[in-house]
């Protein structure tokens, strides 16, 4: 069996979860392959081709033209292969006697389409309604996100929740030095990651951090900037926080292990999400969690992580001062996340992503 995996969001100027899902999704496969079986990556161009212990092919288009031919189900297919696996919405025409297979990480283009840029909305809905109709096999990280996909969309092909599995991110010799090159003073902080951009919620995040359960608390705010016009920066200066704001930028997977083991909490309040990769990093590496009660962000969870409602600043500020003053290594919040990210396995996930395969 030959299997091509569409890994261009690997290349993306700002791959995001998706961008690391994809890339140790690759891996998980290459690792569970047996017999006959192959995998081959596919991107639009050959310039910063990913490495990803794969051979990787190219269709020879630039990633633009390449999204708006395959937006309208033209252009070039993946060739020669049994089964086309499209890790994102980014969905190639289906070739004759082909099975395809989608994931669809969330169902914000429909339920929070303001959270987006209108040519993002636009994008995501055309291919999440083609893959609906096209696809033989629909995945979703969660089954909160399943139940989402099976009401909005009704794809014609089985709905499947298959989780990822837990990263295993480089820990630094002196994580202490890293993070005082990140310009990052020792002590305790509340920890952020992710893309700065309107669904995330880190306008109510500072919000919370100026209440005053939360009084003499740092944040950290790790990860690229994104869409949506958020700046961090401007917004803590604006409601007084600037001293205890800290925003990273992009940080590399050695120096996000280094803030993870200097984090007293992670934050994620999210107003919309399918899976939330941080919370399962922080949980890995027994840091107590603080999340939105979106189901998805939830259902990660599993009653290791404390809960606020979404949009609830207050909540959010007296669940942080929670997590932040349990005792420290040891906590309860920090074991029942360590027990809760054994849970999730990439070995596991390729494992049975395989035998889906064989079963189309």
């Amino acid at each position: 069996m030959d299997v091509g995996l569409v890994v261009e969001q690997c290349r993306a100027a700002v791959p995001g979860g998706t961008g690391r899902y994809t890339a140790e999704l690759a891996q998980a496969l290459m690792a569970a392959a047996e017999g006959t079986a192959s995998l081959t990556g596919w991107v639009a161009e050959a310039v910063r081709a990913p490495e990803l212990g794969l051979p990787i092919r190219s269709l020879h288009l630039a990633p633009q033209a390449l999204a708006r031919v395959w937006e309208r189900g033209l252009g070039p297919g993946i060739r020669g292969a049994d089964v086309v696996h499209a890790p994102t919405l980014l969905v190639p025409p289906r070739r004759r006697g082909q099975q395809l297979v989608v994931t669809i990480h969330d169902v914000v283009p429909w339920t929070h389409p303001e959270t987006l840029t209108p040519r993002g909305v636009r994008f995501h809905q055309r291919m999440g309604a083609r893959a609906a109709r096209e696809a033989s096999l629909v995945l979703t990280p969660t089954e909160a996100v399943a139940a989402q996909v099976r009401t909005i969309l009704d794809p014609r092909a089985e709905v499947r929740a298959l989780p990822p599995g837990r990263s295993s991110l480089p820990v630094p010799d002196d994580p202490t030095a890293v993070r005082a090159a990140l310009g990052i003073e020792p002590g305790p902080y509340v920890l952020f990651v992710g893309t700065a951009e309107p669904r995330k919620g880190l306008d109510v995040l500072l919000e919370a951090f100026a209440e005053p359960v939360l009084a003499g608390c740092r944040l950290v705010v790790a990860g690229p900037s994104g869409w949506g016009g958020v700046d961090v920066q401007a917004q803590a200066r604006s409601r007084g926080l600037e001293p205890v704001v800290h925003v990273t930028g992009r940080v590399t997977d050695t120096e996000l292990a280094a803030l993870y083991a200097g984090a007293a909490a992670l934050a994620m309040p999210s107003r919309a999400e399918g899976f939330g990769l941080p919370v399962l990093e922080a949980m890995s590496c027994g840091v107590p969690v603080v999340t939105s009660d979106d189901p998805a962000l939830v259902e990660v969870g599993a009653g290791a992580t404390l809960v606020a409602p979404v949009g609830d600043h207050a909540c959010l500020a007296q669940q942080l001062a929670t997590a932040v003053n349990e005792p420290s290594p040891g906590g309860r919040l920090a074991a029942m996340g360590r027990t809760r990210s054994a849970d999730f396995d990439w070995q596991a996930t390729g494992r049975s992503l395989w035998s889906l395969y064989r079963g189309l």
